[in-house]
């Protein structure tokens, strides 16, 4: 099979192991290439259509899996991709400020000093997509991110089970944006989605949408916790249409995180959401996503199924932690030939 490969800009360099002429266009900031989702009024009827074919999906991703394979210059290339792509993420009990500090700097700086000069990319100045923190963190990561693009989004609403009074969860998601984030990582209620209450969730996103201000909303819709994938699709619309910027699976907190068969069902909405306004919404799955391999299928499938301006930071990230150390490990191999141990690739 032919090799896959994104729209690329290319890199001069003279490196034995340049990525010249491969996959790493990045944009100069995280957004502004596509117009905000302003929502839509609830649309009942989008609903009503709304089925999924479960067998189908399965037979669509495992023949993908069957099919995609990407070796040496190009594996490299598309996980350059799906570093810039990440929002590094740490959501523990025990984060402190030293953790966070640390995070950011990996941010800043994803990949070893050798690594980029021997892949021959020290132009691109890349960084992860995101900083992903508690509320209590956000303003350790600005801090420690001044002066760089690399945005800060904070986890709210409740995170993560989305069942503190209303009221409390709308606080802090403007605490938050007060406090410097420019993302806000919701979670909606899934009793409204497994009551089938599509005018409760609709009005509740609406209203965390309304708390946003400028910063992106991306609705994480634990589907882990929907039970079926027809409640993951019309979940999926709804979210949309109360003026999500991405729709997100997971809090990682779920005994299911992403997985290719819901990402399937949840990318069709977004291709069938823009086609029905002309707004395109970004994904983010998480949970779970911790190898190179297991990221490029997500990016196999994000090509196939959207086209290559869902390859962008700005339409597509990855929820993830211990990936990042996974990509500079499959790197380093790339350009040595030799495993190192994972544990001298430091996330934070």
């Amino acid at each position: 099979m032919a090799h896959t490969n994104p729209q690329v800009t290319t890199i001069t360099h003279t490196a034995t192991h340049s990525v010249s002429n491969l996959p790493v266009r990045l944009p100069n900031k995280a957004h502004g290439q596509h117009a905000r989702n302003p929502g839509t009024e609830l649309n009942i009827d989008w609903l009503e259509g709304l089925n999924v074919n479960l067998s189908a999906v399965e037979r669509r991703t495992s023949s993908l899996l069957g099919r995609r394979t990407v070796k040496k210059e190009w594996q490299a290339a598309w996980l350059l991709k799906a570093l810039s792509c990440i929002d590094l993420t740490t959501l523990s009990g025990d984060d402190t400020a030293g953790r966070v500090k640390r995070l950011c700097a990996k941010a800043r700086k994803p990949l070893r000093d050798d690594i980029v000069s021997g892949l021959g990319i020290e132009s691109l100045h890349l960084t992860t997509g995101a900083v992903c923190v508690y509320h209590e963190m956000v303003e350790t990561a600005v801090t420690a991110l001044e002066g760089t693009n690399i945005p800060v989004a904070a986890v709210a609403a409740g995170f993560p089970h989305g069942l503190s009074p209303l009221k409390q969860r709308l606080a802090e998601i403007k605490a938050s944006v007060k406090a410097g984030a420019k993302e806000i990582d919701i979670v909606i209620t899934r009793g409204h989605v497994l009551t089938g209450n599509w005018h409760a969730l609709y009005d509740e996103v609406k209203a965390f949408r309304e708390a946003c201000g400028e910063a992106h909303l991306k609705s994480i819709l634990a589907t882990g916790e929907l039970a079926t994938m027809r409640n993951v699709a019309k979940a999926s619309m709804v979210a949309m249409m109360a003026g999500s910027d991405f729709i997100k699976t997971s809090t990682g907190k779920e005994s299911v995180n992403a997985n290719l068969n819901v990402t399937m069902v949840m990318i069709r909405m977004i291709r069938e959401f823009e086609q029905q306004t002309g707004f395109k919404i970004g994904y983010k799955p998480a949970g779970g996503i911790a190898t190179a391999k297991d990221v490029m299928n997500y990016q196999f499938i994000m090509k196939e199924e959207l086209g290559n301006e869902w390859l962008q930071p700005d339409l597509f990230r990855i929820g993830a932690s211990s990936l990042l150390a996974d990509i500079e490990r499959q790197l380093e191999h790339y350009l040595t030939g030799r495993y190192s141990a994972n544990n001298r690739h430091a996330v934070g």
